[in-house]
């Protein structure tokens, strides 16, 4: 005996034992078979995970489960094992199932559990060949290899899931499960009356072929034997007869003639049928067709095997002048073979090919022949299923001409009772992403007014890429809809973002810069940034990092998206070669009045011969005291500010707050702080900090102290005195409503500095054109008020 297999039987003797431990009053022989058995096809990792006295409680669990079951009954435990009331727990909850053995038991419980959301953590499931008393209790469990009496093969189903604590939640379980297992007996007990039933309609069919009817009723025929000969899961069966016309059509469902699923009448599968008459004519007409057979999805998924929705295929009843007088409705599944099979192997569908052919013209060995001969058996195969002829051709023709060009195309098959939209879009493979994928069901779904039902992806040798999706249609009606719109937006979605950024630069500048930008920063924003930002949007920032480059120095842009409240604001720095350092930075946008909310880097790669690397460190920003920001009073003097701070050409503190709160420029900023430091020198009893902060808390003060200095001494002030006298009125005025009395203090000081100034050489420019780097001003100092002594009679301050 290998080593595993000694260890799984030393394991199983364990469980064994301690079940006998804690079987009481139950048959010790009988626990001792059950357990081993149940347990005989766990893989020893998944016994090894658990404890023997855990494993046999969770045994003896399923063993009181299906200890009195009647032959044709299912029983079905959901619970969550609680120490005091079970004397055992447990990290999960258990799904008990005893039935007799039949087909698609697990399969159909397992996809009805993940419908639910329920993760299985493991499956055990024996086959158990069982003895039972007239009144259902287990009087035997026979031992594999043994034969035994009267024994029937049961099956033990249970699932170990995550633990549900809710007492509903574990009753919505064990309900579900109920109807399921109710179905999947009702498919597996009708199954042989269904497959009589089919071909008895096969018989039927024959004789009227016999009697010289089309080859289209041959072809219905052999389609329903290959059906018939184990292509098709039948599941339900049902006849319907039309009653009436238009309005007043109806329709009767023959309650006695329901089986497997179908067994209760007031069950729908497709529920277009029971509303006949409230249906758009051309659905009416589409019902009353003549075709033998039609072939489509139902309105409700299989409970049964697989959780798809159900297959249904019609076979029209016809009265003796061959109108339709009603139908009978076969549902289930196709099976695997139904779809890895040739089409041309399968009836109907080879019917359907072997007419686009004849309507193409194609030899079937030439080019196009060999191409259009891929693309129907690459058709998805429900769609080959349920699409007319005409449908087919068109589509498949369409499909055929656009593999030579690499472009968008979108073909749409309405479903005939008009419950949804088939749709194939082909993009060049390449550009496909799931990001294109989603953006395709948003187009779609505005353009149908529905909801996307399910999609398929699909790359074949072909440069292009096909998703298949299905949009649930709100309303059973036309939907008025433009194919080549919905291209046109799909395109557009489509490009590559390099594309998009090449089309915006070409429309904002003249063909040759246009080009020179595409090439250099066509390629160069990560996926971080492109993932987020339209190539529209991205003008500004390749606009701004050119200039980084030309310049090798910083650039800036102070914006606000269009979600932002505000007071939030965001603020982009373009800075060549290597990344900024934040402990620079976020002090400096501090002093501003600003918090920083967070920072997005993007690191950006042009193809130039000088710069290998431009960072973008865009950072979110909000008022510090969260006033409203004008944006456009305030973006270029924030730029101005920032960028002189960074260089070194003025000071960052507290006072460039100013630039928000009073909408000041950098040199009104230059001035105030230059008085701030002169009180400081003149012994004023005040801090620095206290300062900043009166002036920041008084913002309209500190903006006319500003304008008032600068009208006193504009050169080209024609009026300076009214102006002056005006703007100290507006300060005496604002400074009735300031409550605190040093604020108010520190203010009148700014206001007596200014006041005592004579000259100053503001207006003055150095030989490069722009203002000096310092800032020299002339005191009256007998004005100066407190100034301690002795009192010059006059000076001058340079900062």
């Amino acid at each position: 005996m290998n080593t595993t297999n000694s260890r799984k039987t030393s394991m199983l003797r364990s469980i064994a034992t301690e079940a006998a431990r804690h079987a009481g009053r139950r048959n010790k022989k009988i626990v001792d078979t059950f357990v081993r058995l149940f347990y005989a096809n766990v893989a020893v990792q998944d016994l090894s995970a658990r404890t023997p006295a855990m494993l046999a409680a969770a045994a003896l669990s399923n063993f009181d489960t299906i200890a009195k079951r009647r032959p044709g009954k299912t029983n079905i435990r959901v619970h969550s094992p609680d120490a005091k009331r079970d004397g055992w727990t447990s990290p999960h909850s258990f799904v008990e199932v005893g039935t007799d053995d039949m087909p698609f038991l697990v399969d159909s419980a397992s996809a009805a559990l993940a419908q639910l959301g329920i993760t299985v953590a493991l499956l055990v499931h024996p086959i158990m060949r069982v003895k039972r008393d007239g009144a259902g209790n287990i009087v035997e469990i026979v031992e594999a290899g043994s034969t035994g009496g009267a024994t029937r093969a049961e099956s033990i189903v249970t699932f170990e899931i995550a633990r549900q604590e809710d007492a509903a939640r574990l009753k919505e379980i064990a309900d579900t499960l109920t109807g399921v297992y109710a179905d999947v007996r009702a498919a597996v007990e009708d199954w042989p009356a269904m497959r009589a039933e089919v071909q008895g309609i096969i018989n039927d069919l024959k004789l009227r072929f016999a009697e010289g009817t089309t080859g289209e009723v041959a072809e219905a025929q052999d389609f329903l034997q290959w059906a018939h000969d184990n292509h098709f899961t039948f599941l339900g069966y049902r006849e319907y007869e039309f009653v009436g016309e238009g309005k007043a059509a109806k329709v009767k469902v023959d309650a006695k003639k329901g089986l497997g699923l179908l067994r209760d009448s007031d069950r729908l599968v497709l529920s277009e049928l029971r509303h006949l008459g409230s249906l758009p004519s051309e659905v009416q007409a589409f019902v009353r067709r003549p075709d033998p057979v039609i072939v489509s999805k139902a309105d409700a998924k299989s409970t049964v095997h697989r959780a798809v929705t159900l297959d249904t295929i019609g076979v029209k009843k016809f009265d003796a002048r061959g109108k339709v007088i009603g139908q009978r409705l076969i549902v289930g599944l196709f099976t695997s073979t139904a779809y890895s099979s040739s089409p041309r192997a399968i009836p109907l569908l080879r019917r359907k090919i072997d007419k686009v052919f004849t309507r193409t013209g194609f030899a079937p060995a030439s080019h196009d022949g060999k191409a259009l001969q891929h693309i129907l058996e690459t058709f998805p195969r429900d769609e080959l299923f349920q699409i007319r002829d005409a449908d087919l051709h068109d589509i498949s023709l369409g499909i055929l001409h656009t593999q030579d060009h690499q472009r968008v195309a979108v073909f749409v098959r309405l479903d005939d009772f008009l419950r949804y939209a088939s749709c194939f879009i082909y993009v060049p493979r390449e550009r496909y992403s799931y990001d294109l994928r989603a953006r395709v069901q948003t187009i779609l779904e505005k353009a149908f007014g529905g909801e996307m039902a399910n999609y398929n992806t699909e790359y074949g040798e072909t440069p292009l890429a096909r998703i298949h999706m299905t949009i649930a249609l709100a309303e059973r009606r036309h939907p008025d809809i433009d194919i080549k719109q919905i291209e046109a937006e799909i395109a557009r979605a489509a490009r590559s973002w390099p594309d998009n950024l090449r089309r915006a630069l070409a429309a904002a500048h003249e063909p040759a810069l246009a080009r020179t930008l595409a090439d250099a920063y066509g390629e160069a924003f990560p996926t971080s940034y492109t993932d987020h930002i339209d190539a529209e949007a991205t003008l500004a920032d390749v606009a701004n990092i050119h200039q980084a480059v030309s310049s090798n120095r910083l650039t800036m842009d102070l914006y606000r998206p269009k979600s932002a409240a505000a007071n939030e604001l965001r603020f982009k720095i373009y800075h060549p070669h290597v990344p900024l350092p934040l402990s620079d930075v976020l002090p400096m946008l501090e002093d501003m009045g600003l918090k920083v909310i967070d920072e997005m880097p993007h690191a950006v790669t042009p193809r130039t011969t000088t710069h290998a690397l431009v960072m973008i460190h865009d950072f979110g920003l909000q008022t510090r005291n969260g006033a409203a920001v004008d944006l456009a009073d305030v973006r270029a003097n924030f730029h101005e500010v920032f960028d002189r701070s960074w260089s070194g050409e003025m000071e960052s503190d507290g006072l460039n707050a100013l630039v928000i709160g009073a909408e000041l420029g950098w040199r009104e900023i230059v001035t105030l702080r230059h008085f701030a430091r002169y009180l400081r020198q003149v012994k004023a009893p005040f801090s620095q900090e206290y300062m900043i902060g009166a002036l920041n808390n008084n913002p309209a003060i500190a903006a006319s102290l500003a304008d008032m200095f600068v009208a006193k001494f504009d050169p080209k002030n024609k009026s300076r005195d009214a102006l002056v006298e005006k703007f100290r009125k507006d300060i005496l005025t604002t400074l009735e409503s300031v409550t605190s009395a040093d604020e108010d203090r520190v203010l009148r000081r700014f206001l007596n500095v200014v006041d005592s100034a004579l000259r100053t050489n503001f207006f003055q420019m150095g030989a490069d054109g722009q203002p000096k780097p310092y800032l020299s001003v002339k005191f009256d100092s007998t004005k100066i008020d407190e100034m301690p002594l002795p009192r010059p009679l006059r000076e001058i301050f340079v900062y």
